[in-house]
């Protein structure tokens, strides 16, 4: 019945067709049925299959082919979907005439895929309903076989889903063979014979070689392809692959894997790999034998780099499922097997010497059973022993080529056997160790893994005795070996503790000695060496306490002092004291937990949970004695180096027994009280004396506080009536904000323990009060971790005292609008917990809530009463009271509205509609965000009939630009019109305000238009911005509330930061990525205080490396005043580079301003004085200051950090004008300091408006005196030349620059021979103006030219 209901349920589907190729079948079936209705049959499988099969005879024809198309691919169709349905002796019987018809389709040339696949669907069902008898027919007979000929014809085909098809059709009769007593489908054989045969026939094409066309091997690659598919399938379907077959199928798949195309050898490997997983079965692995024998005698040639790597790996494989099947009798082979392949490891190709490694690391990781470690019985011993001489004859001079490849092997080999590599490759790491400490060696790295991977198998004992450290007195011939010590460190473990104290106590302490000797005098280096030695040998001391064997023997009274003693006295060892008795406690805590009966001995390092519990008594007696010195070191300590004692603490507390934590609790409380009593007696006015600093301890109460709360979840309950009115003081108390911050705490902590979980729900309503009562006394600091103690009251807050939830609610909401952001979100978190816990039902209280009548009848908790109870704060009477309702109701509206009733949605969307009229910011932006919500997540039919009054209460505030409300307005209609639709937005909008809308659907046209221009690269840009969105906002809400949703609103972006994140959020989005600018010849010392200065948010710069010499190419860059500029612009016109020979560097080939030359820099100068932008002398003599800017200057930086448009072309050539007959004194200067533009006069002063009157000193002439060996310059204001060789070589270099241009100066012509020179006698006549100030600033400029400058002849 269930059959003829699934059968109904896929010719219904038919019946309405969706696609037009689909209407014809439903034509071909409502026809069938009427005619059965007309016949008065039964629409039952039978009688659909009979008409079909009077049908097919219409449609297909058997020397024609398909006479219709579409009715033979209707016909056949519905012959695929009912073949399942019919039963299976009416199939047999009419095999032949169903073969027959279908015949013609299956080998007509142009048949089209549909038809084809269908066709494909009958001849499984008919192949798998076939019996014995049937398959026994020969090919040359209608049967069973010629159908899966011609399916095997099709399984090649190169129509992608007609292979597909007949593949599946293949495995699904291969997989259901009839019943014989033979593993294999009768037709098995047939199938592997016919697929070898092609690939044969393919492999032969292939190999042929063509000198004319040598990529002719390539044309035959498709079909190749699809034959090895084909063999996957047969292989796949068949457990592997039928025996008979086996040894022509693996010659052929090896010649196949020589090719160079990576497609096939990968195809050959997974059909080995089905091969293998397909002998896995236990009804097919036997098989795998004579499989594994075949594939052994096809070895390659020692040398073959192209066929050995493939066939080793197919080796590896085959016995990975051998050890599967037989565990024991693989074991056995390995030793052989370890032989035979370590004999590739002396090849001269890397790729054997790799492939040979990872064999033999198979080898050992599968073919060694647990049990030859666990439990050796003397065979296997005897195997491993033989092993472990194998590996040490790998350490040879024979194999030292491959040495890096043997340390791998070498590392599984430790990895697998642990402490049974003892003593069998103890002369393995000696050898190893010897190599290590030669200087010569290049394996070092490798050879510290292995040593690392020994260490942690046979333990350090062992390692040392065969490598000794030499230490202190090495003897000749012994070297030291400190450098054994990190690899201690890093891998010592599961080891015996006594080691460490009878070995490296005593080294310790001698070592210490010679620090101690050396007093207070200064440190030598030998000192700091034994210092460091001191550190690195405590340093072990976790590695040997993390689950060492002998607990119960090593750690005793005397040990346990010992440490005690370092505890108190050596600061620096505390870290590592503290992390080794934790892990004493926390390993074998691990070993208990550990689920189930059965025990494995091998994971557990030979820890069985009774010896770890054994373990744990044992320390749970030093519990006590252990934990008050804690106390006391944790008292003696900085709070930011406290955590890994409050660690150690938790660890001890947690084995501590209870009789024990009582007294420690009882003391540690009445040493709080008095520390309380001492704080309430001291004035306030002390207390704001005594300032906490970084380096000062804390107050004592603050310490034992820690103390409480940490020994508070292994409490019994007993001693909880004595933890909480000592809670309540604090809480009280307002004096001391960090100590109320830490009372808060407890709550949060209590509920981590089932015990605290009890208390919380049996001291509920005393818990209530006392929040309910603290609220005036909580300071701001702990106004987080009250939220938190708040939520957890809230989650054990039983149905009968609901009415604590409106009692806090004010809170809470207030506590939305908090400006730190981890009380908002706990808030946030707080207020739906809150609706949950109301959502879930009861009974309130309301007699019982502060303010409200005596006789206030009880309301019933529902998710819409909690919602008009946060609705009540929009009456309050301060706007920040509203703003906070608003943003609260936002939250809760974000998670509950799928769980309200549509006329609560509306009433908030009405009421918010309102509020958007407000005259007060702060309350309008909460709303906006409630609207933003709003948009986002509520039915369409909710917010759509209210778009008439949102649209024109946003629009009056996109004028407003404060608090970035035009932003956030914005925002919103974009998500209003991609919801709603731009009409509808449209249709409400103001017409003032229309403009906006306009500018939303440019900006989206302009986007989407980049983007199609952009093409790819913009898809692959989006596809960043995704994985960056994903991780920018914490929560669903935070995305809603302040994401934008739109790749095209970037410039919109600002209103999806809340206000505490305005500033940093834009930094943010531009960038993100953080750098280490590090020394080429030092690396970065994280650990270095100074190292924060080399952190960088934008990339750094590679600069060219110096030469050889290790010298720098270039100096730093100055400007013309000689100071040097860091990090300036490009395009600075003040700046000069020079190389390393002192001559100016000129990178762009030209002496344009700010080129780097010293020509430019001149020019740059004179442009600066004489330029567009020069200060001008205006009516009144007075100076007049142009606003104007150069094109050039107002470079455009792409945020993305893109290159800089070319602005060289803009550059001001602007001293090609004379300004004026008379010259023009100032000017302005382009620096770099800051990054930012700055305006200054040559006087040193600001020039931004001012008016600034000069006493104008004019060179009116320049003149070489050879006698004097000097140049002389007149000026107009003085009567007498003065001389000097400064201002004039300088002048010079300016008149000899500029012979050809226009810019203003004294005109020479100069000397061919001789061109920075003036001839004897020859004068500048032509004025040029400069102040004195100008003059003097000029002067100092030419001073760094001076040596750059040829002297006067």
């Amino acid at each position: 019945m269930e059959e003829a209901v699934s059968l109904t349920e896929k010719l219904e589907k038919i019946k309405s067709p969706k696609l037009q190729n689909q209407r014809e079948t439903a034509v071909v079936l409502s026809a069938i049925e009427d005619t059965l209705k007309s016949q008065n049959h039964d629409f039952t499988p039978t009688a659909y299959f009979a008409a079909l099969l009077a049908l097919l005879s219409q449609a297909i024809s058997a020397s024609r082919g398909p006479v219709n198309k579409e009715l033979a691919t209707s016909v056949v169709y519905l012959l695929d979907l009912v073949t399942p349905f019919v039963p299976t002796p009416i199939l047999r019987s009419k095999f032949s005439q169903i073969l027959t018809s279908l015949a013609p389709a299956l080998t007509h040339q142009d048949i089209e895929a549909p038809l084809l696949r269908s066709s494909v669907g009958c001849l499984e069902t008919l192949l798998v309903a076939q019996d014995t008898g049937a398959w026994a027919l020969p090919q040359t007979q209608i049967g069973p076989r010629r159908a899966v000929a011609g399916l095997l014809v099709l399984a090649v085909d190169h129509r992608p889903k007609v292979r597909k098809r007949s593949h599946d059709a293949l495995i699904k009769v291969l997989k259901n063979p009839p019943p014989s007593p033979s593993l294999d489908h009768p037709a098995a054989d047939m199938c592997a014979e016919t697929a070898l045969h092609n690939l044969n026939d393919l492999v032969q094409l292939s190999g042929k070689k063509h000198k004319a066309r040598a990529y002719a091997n390539e044309e035959h690659h498709p079909s190749l392809m699809h034959t090895l598919q084909l063999v996957n399938s047969i292989a796949a379907a068949s457990g592997g692959w039928p025996t008979k077959k086996m040894d022509s199928l693996c010659e052929c798949l090896f010649h196949i894997s020589k090719s160079s195309n990576e497609y096939l050898t990968m195809a050959v490997f997974e059909i080995f790999e089905i091969m293998f997983a397909g002998m896995a079965d236990e009804t097919t692995s036997s098989k795998l034998p004579r499989l594994m024998e075949v594939i052994s005698d096809l070895r390659p040639s020692q040398n073959d780099s192209q066929l050995l790597p493939p066939w080793i790996a197919i080796i590896s494989r085959g016995y990975d499922v051998s050890a599967q099947l037989h565990p024991e009798e693989t074991f056995q082979k390995l030793p052989e097997l370890f032989h035979l392949f370590s004999g590739f490891l002396t090849s001269m190709s890397h790729n054997i010497r790799i492939s040979a490694s990872e064999c033999l690391i198979s080898f050992i990781t599968n073919c060694i059973p647990t049990t030859a470690i666990t439990e050796p019985s003397v065979f296997d011993e005897k195997i491993l022993e033989k092993l472990g001489k194998a590996v040490i004859d790998l350490l040879s001079v024979t194999y030292q080529t491959a040495w890096m490849e043997v340390f791998n092997v070498i590392f599984a080999l430790f990895d697998v056997l642990k402490w049974r590599a003892t003593p069998l490759l103890d002369e393995v790491f000696r050898t190893i160790g010897e190599l290590r400490g030669n200087e010569s060696f290049n394996g070092k790295k490798a050879a510290d893994i292995v040593l690392g991977k020994a260490i942690e198998a046979v333990g350090p004992e062992t390692v040392l005795r065969v490598l000794p450290l030499n230490l202190l007195k090495p003897k000749a011939g012994q070297p030291g070996r400190a450098w054994l010590l990190p690899i201690l460190r890093e891998h010592v473990i599961n080891t015996n503790l006594m080691h460490f104290r009878l070995e490296f106590v005593s080294l310790s302490e001698t070592v210490y000695e010679k620090v101690v000797d050396n007093g207070t005098a200064e440190k030598t280096i030998e000192v700091k060496i034994y210092e460091t030695l001191v550190s690195q040998i405590w340093a072990l001391l976790p590695g040997y306490c993390t689950l060492p064997l002998d607990v119960t023997e090593a750690f005793d009274q005397t040990f346990a002092e010992l440490l005690a003693n370092l505890l108190y006295k050596q600061i620096d060892l505390r870290a590592d004291v503290c992390k080794a008795l934790q892990l004493l406690v926390d390993t074998n805590k691990e070993i208990l937990s550990i689920e189930g009966a059965e025990e494995n001995l091998l994971w557990q390092r030979r820890i069985t949970k009774s010896i770890a519990r054994t373990n744990l008594e044992h320390l749970a007696s030093f519990a006590g004695n252990i934990l008050a010195v804690l106390f006391n070191v944790y008292s003696q300590t900085l709070p930011q180096f406290r955590g890994y004692i409050l660690q150690c603490i938790n660890a001890y507390l947690s084995i501590t027994p209870e009789k024990e934590l009582l007294e420690t609790f009882t003391r540690v409380t009445g040493m709080l009280e008095v520390a309380l009593a001492e704080s309430i007696a001291q004035k306030q006015a002390d207390k704001q004396k005594q300032k906490q600093s970084e380096n000062k301890m804390p107050p004592t109460s603050h310490t034992l506080m820690d103390l409480i709360i940490t020994l508070s979840i292994y409490l019994p309950r007993s001693s909880f009536p004595s933890l909480f009115p000592l809670a309540a003081l604090i809480l009280l108390q307002s004096s001391d904000p960090q100590l109320q911050k830490k009372a808060y705490k407890l709550l949060p902590r209590l509920a981590t323990s089932a015990t605290g979980i009890l208390a919380l729900q049996d001291r509920n309503a005393e818990l209530q009060q006392l929040l309910l009562t603290s609220a005036s006394s909580a300071s701001a600091p702990s106004r987080r971790d009250r939220l938190a103690a708040i939520a957890v009251i809230t989650s054990y807050l039983p149905s009968t005292s609901l009415h604590f939830i409106p009692s806090i609610l004010s809170e809470v909401v207030i506590s939305a609008k908090e400006v730190n952001e981890k009380a908002r979100t706990a808030a946030f978190d707080l207020l739906v917990l809150m609706g949950k816990k109301m959502a879930e039902g009861g009974s309130i209280a309301q007699s019982q809530i502060p303010h409200m009548p005596v006789d206030a009848p009880n309301a019933e908790a529902t998710l819409e009463e909690f919602f008009t109870m946060v609705s009540a704060g929009l009456a309050g009477s301060t706007p920040h009271m509203i703003s906070a309702s608003i943003t609260a109701l936002s939250r809760i509206l974000y998670e509950f509205r799928t769980e309200l009733p549509d006329q609560v949605l509306e009433d908030l969307v009405s009421t918010m509609a309102i509020f958007l009229e407000s005259n007060n910011r702060e309350i309008v932006r909460s709303v906006l965000g409630f609207v933003k919500i709003a948009v986002i997540s509520l039915p369409e039919s909710i917010v759509r009939p209210r778009l008439e009054a949102l649209v024109p209460n946003l629009m009056s505030w996109s004028h407003e630009h404060k608090a970035r409300f035009r932003v956030k307005v914005k925002n919103i209609v974009e998500r209003m019109i991609r919801r709603f639709g731009v009409e509808a937005v449209e249709r409400y909008c103001p017409e003032a305000d229309k403009k906006l809308i306009h500018n939303i659907r440019k900006s989206k046209e302009r986007s989407k238009r980049k983007r199609e221009a952009n093409g790819d690269n913009m898809e692959g840009e989006n596809d960043d911005k995704q994985k960056y969105r994903k991780g920018r906002f914490e929560s669903e809400f935070d995305e809603a509330i302040y994401g934008s949703g739109s790749d095209a609103e970037d410039s919109a972006q600002g209103a999806d930061l809340s206000d505490s994140d305005n500033e940093s959020g834009t930094r943010q989005r531009r960038g993100g990525k953080t750098y280490i600018v590090e020394d080429e010849d030092e690396p970065l010392d994280l650990l270095d205080r100074k190292a924060l200065g080399n952190i960088s948010s934008t990339k750094p710069v590679r600069f060219k490396s110096g030469p050889a010499n290790g010298k720098a190419r270039t100096k730093a860059k100055t400007d013309l005043d000689g100071k040097l500029v860091f990090e300036g612009d490009d395009d600075d016109a003040m700046m000069l580079d020079f190389d390393t020979s002192g001559n100016p560097k000129n990178a762009r080939g030209g002496d344009e301003p700010g080129d780097g030359t010293l020509e430019g820099g001149i020019n740059a100068y004179v442009d600066a004085i004489r330029g567009r932008d020069a200060v001008q002398r205006g009516r009144g003599g007075r100076l007049k200051f142009s606003n104007r800017r150069e094109k050039a200057d107002d470079m455009d930086i792409d945020e993305d950090g893109e290159a800089p448009r070319d602005v060289s072309k803009a550059k001001s050539n602007s001293g090609s004008k004379r300004a004026g007959s008379a010259g023009r004194g100032g000017g302005v200067v382009k620096g770099a300091r800051n990054g930012k533009d700055q305006r200054q006069s040559f006087s040193g002063g600001r020039t931004g408006g001012g008016r600034i009157s000069k006493n104008v000193h004019i060179i009116t002439a320049i003149k070489f005196n050879r006698s004097q060996n000097s140049y002389t310059y007149s000026t107009s204001t003085a009567t007498t030349s003065h001389s000097t060789p400064n201002i004039a070589e300088a002048h010079l270099v300016a008149c000899n620059q500029r012979t050809t241009s226009t810019m203003t100066g004294p005109k020479v012509v100069p000397d061919d021979k001789n061109p920075m020179q003036l001839h004897d006698g020859e004068t500048c006549e032509e004025p040029w103006d400069m102040s004195p100030e100008e003059a003097e600033v000029f002067l100092s400029h030419c001073q760094e030219m001076r040596e750059r400058i040829p002297k006067p002849p």
